[in-house]
């Protein structure tokens, strides 16, 4: 078949990757435009593209994807089927209906859990123990397509966001591929999903890193898993903006104001919450790398009673 992929991020690379070692012809790619990166503020080409460009594949990066022009250029491609992974745009009507397979989506949880932009990161942050790879028929709705389908991920106590998606990842690849070859073999029958059992996962923002110590500690703690590697948890200790990377909870029962420091010892500062304790374990400030509590206390004078998440301290 001549499939065309859209895809954008490192997410999106094992699908294309997949596709490529298949028996089909990926004809062309679609990616989200270079952006600006880093301090230089330089552009940088997404993950997917740099491999369309080495195994010499067109690709397009539109600005705007509903325009006759993109349409016409899509259309010339001649696409049995659209495979998408994690591009980062809603597809209108005219894309859906354009192959005659359709379009299936790579989608990075259990649906109807969690649709949305950020799945991943959702599952970890809400304290789920496995996730999974969906692939699906798209239409127009918020990954609200029939499920084609399915295979479960065990979620480890210790994973982030950041070590759960490559994992993920290389199952969407593998999937991809076998949803590809059942609906070429009419083995496969789209399942509705359903919408009552659905929830959603959206965008985090970079202020959605800001620790609210009022939370239990146990949910603080998957926060900070599932905020790792972006945008990562923070708090501020007095005007001083503290990312906190690694954690350990505990239900220890504590009378303290939440965000109150309660001890201090030399491989951990332990702070009170809305119930229980949170052991804060690794710590990164401006300028600086991240680094053991140990070794950040070197730098750092900190001791019980002092409170977090107060710019007034």
């Amino acid at each position: 078949m001549r499939i065309v992929f859209m895809g954008t991020p490192e997410f999106a690379v094992p699908s294309l990757e997949a596709l490529l070692r298949s028996d089909d012809q990926v004809v062309g790619v679609i990616s989200q435009p270079d952006r600006p990166k880093g301090r230089g503020q330089q552009l940088v080409a997404p993950p997917v593209k740099l491999v369309a460009e080495r195994a010499r594949i067109p690709v397009l990066q539109p600005l705007k994807i509903r325009t006759p022009e993109f349409l016409q250029t899509l259309s010339s491609w001649q696409p049995d089927l659209i495979a998408v992974a994690a591009y980062g745009r809603i597809l209108h009507a005219p894309i859906l209906h354009l192959p005659p397979m359709g379009c299936v989506n790579v989608h990075g949880s259990l649906l109807p859990k969690y649709r949305g932009a950020a799945p991943v990161q959702w599952a970890v942050i809400n304290g789920e123990t496995e996730t999974g790879i969906t692939t699906m028929l798209m239409d127009e709705g918020m990954d609200t397509g029939p499920m084609l389908l399915q295979e479960r991920l065990t979620i480890m106590p210790d994973d982030t966001a950041g070590t759960l998606a490559p994992r993920l990842a290389e199952l969407g690849g593998r999937l991809l591929v076998e949803t590809i070859a059942q609906l070429k073999a009419v083995t496969l029958t789209p399942k509705k999903q359903d919408d009552k059992q659905a929830t959603l996962a959206p965008l985090l923002k970079k202020e959605d890193g800001l620790i609210d110590w009022k939370m239990k500690a146990t949910s603080l703690a998957d926060r900070v898993r599932g905020l790792s590697p972006w945008p990562g948890a923070y708090t501020f200790f007095g005007e001083e903006r503290w990312n906190v990377w690694r954690v350990v909870p505990s239900t220890r029962a504590v009378t303290d104001k939440p965000g109150t420091i309660v001890a201090v010892d030399k491989q951990s500062i332990l702070v009170a919450t809305g119930e229980g304790l949170l052991d804060l374990q690794e710590i990164q400030t401006a300028n600086s790398k991240r680094m053991p509590v140990s070794q950040f206390l070197t730098g750092h004078k900190v001791t019980a009673g002092m409170r977090l998440g107060f710019r007034d301290v």
